[in-house]
């Protein structure tokens, strides 16, 4: 009976151990389960492609957003954008059709559009850009060698829009043609420049050609000055004697009507006109050193001094 009643110390913490050892086990390879699924699962986002790969090649290639899976230890997971990117073509200098050398700067707008054979044929984004580069750097060399230098650097005769879209296009077919699968949206030229020691030389040409330009415009300004001087001399001429005609046919219509009054009025009394026209014609003749030799009986004389029957 008494040994009924004894309890094993040893024996009940010898059975908590183990439970505990077993708990701490499972635990330990929840967690390991948890991290080891965790590791192996990935996201893609908007905006990027993810490359699987499987011992170096490409197995798989995500485009759409979400959650997915790799197998682990022997597959990898890279990330290659999937929006418009911008590249910086190195500046270059290049020979114009008529022989003047210049440097061109340009950059172009670009996307992935097959990452598999953008991998398989550049291998990296640098590598797709370098080919990009080269091809970007033959096609301007070849357009611009095909133009004047003053057709690309002036603005009235540019024709850079154009240009732009030409070698876009071509170096797109170069592109699809070598499988590197990437597109360029567009190509621009940002800047012009002349290497050092030929800018002061066509500064000197350009100051020179617009100098001749201004003298054709002044030349020409005089040229019409003197043909409105010409013109408004001509009409003033003009005018001028059809009012002098306009004024002799009044004034002879006016003498006209003035003779006709005069032929009416003196009519009527003869003696009178008479008298009149020898009185007028006296402050015509006489002034303070007139000398008249009349004879004493003349009339004239006769109404002079003072006799008038």
């Amino acid at each position: 009976m008494a040994d009924q009643n004894v309890i094993d110390i040893n024996e009940r913490n010898g059975g908590s151990w183990r439970k505990y050892t077993k708990l701490g086990i499972f635990l330990v390879i929840l967690i390991a389960l948890l991290v080891f699924i965790f590791t192996n699962l990935f996201i893609v986002k908007q905006g990027e492609y993810k490359v699987v790969r499987q011992f170096g090649e490409v197995v798989r290639i995500i485009k759409e957003p979400g959650l997915n899976y790799k197998v682990p230890f022997i597959q990898s997971v890279t990330t290659l954008p999937k929006y418009q990117m911008t590249y910086d073509v190195s500046q270059a200098e290049i020979n114009t059709k008529d022989k003047k050398r210049m440097l061109i700067d340009n950059y172009a707008i670009w996307r992935i559009e097959d990452p598999k054979k953008m991998i398989s044929n550049a291998r990296t984004l640098e590598g797709a850009e370098s080919r990009m580069e080269e091809f970007i750097y033959s096609v301007v060399r070849s357009e611009l060698g095909k133009l004047n230098y003053d057709e690309i650097i002036n603005d009235e005769k540019s024709s850079r829009g154009s240009l732009n879209d030409r070698v876009t296009e071509k170096v797109n077919e170069l592109l699809a043609g070598g499988n590197y699968g990437v597109v360029v949206t567009d190509v621009r030229m940002k800047r012009t420049d002349l290497p050092e020691e030929n800018e002061m030389s066509v500064f000197t040409r350009m100051i020179s050609e617009r100098e001749s330009k201004a003298q054709e415009y002044l030349s020409m300004g005089d040229a019409q000055k003197n043909r409105v001087i010409a013109q408004t001399d001509r009409e003033v001429k003009e005018l001028l004697a059809k009012a002098s005609a306009d004024a002799e046919t009044i004034r002879g219509e006016g003498e006209g009507e003035a003779a006709k009054v005069y032929n009416q009025t003196f009519s009527k009394d003869p003696e009178f006109y008479t008298m009149f026209r020898t009185l007028e014609s006296y402050k015509k003749t006489i002034n303070g050193e007139t000398v008249i030799v009349l004879p004493s009986d003349s009339p004239y004389a006769r109404m002079l001094m003072g006799y008038t029957n």
